[in-house]
């Protein structure tokens, strides 16, 4: 791929970064865990100063196509309920760009809990928990209390309101007493990858590290 990039697209210089340890950069973080879920799959990947560590790596076949096929099922069942009440108190209206209204009730509101109970969508027993705590306990056992320390929600499907208060309960139920849990997600998380980059290549040692031909 670098040498296509370079002599086929002639940039200066080549940089290939793994996304989940940008997004750790993106929190002026070298050591940690990253739970990343996107469009296509959720992966939890520890990382000690600035290496992943791949024996370790976990994953999820869960991404968004799966909340969004929930959501619809969801939606499609609210429909046939609310037809024989008045619309509840909780729901909300959208307006899509053609200008058809449609209307979300709470129950639709359950649609991130295909992350923590897979087999909502038919997928496999391992919950979104339990796979950052597996990852964790793959781990080096000197380096597990910083990890438990650092977690870090990345990609667009972690966006849900009370997602991370949700993630650092269930990871204290499953970790040893006393061990301190930080569950770090911040608002702008679905660009962490990008921010991450931006961090790495103002660095003065960038340049140490790229591939170029000059």
């Amino acid at each position: 791929m670098t040498e296509i990039m370079i002599e086929k697209f002639n940039v200066p210089s080549m940089y290939v970064a793994i996304q989940v340890v940008l997004s750790l950069f993106a929190k002026g973080r070298l050591t940690g865990i990253v739970l990343n879920s996107g469009d296509g799959s959720t992966h939890t990947v520890p990382i000690y100063e600035g290496h992943a560590l791949s024996h370790a790596i976990s994953w999820l076949g869960i991404g968004c196509p799966d909340l969004t096929d929930y959501l619809w099922e969801l939606i499609a069942k609210e429909e046939e309920i609310e037809k024989a009440k008045n619309r509840s108190s909780v729901e909300k209206r959208f307006e899509l760009p053609d200008g058809q209204l449609f209307y979300i009730g709470g129950r639709s509101f359950h649609c991130p809990e295909v992350l923590f109970q897979p087999s909502l969508v038919g997928k496999g027993p391992t919950r979104i928990h339990e796979k950052v705590y597996d990852s964790i306990m793959k781990s080096d056992v000197d380096i597990r209390k910083d990890l438990f320390a650092n977690i870090v929600l990345s990609g667009g499907s972690t966006m849900f309101p009370g997602l991370a208060k949700r993630m650092s309960k269930e990871i204290t139920a499953l970790a040893p007493r006393g061990t301190k849990i930080e569950v770090i997600a911040p608002p702008e998380r679905k660009y962490n990858t990008w921010i991450g980059g931006s961090i790495l290549a103002s660095l003065n040692t960038f340049k140490r590290v790229s591939f170029s031909l000059l």
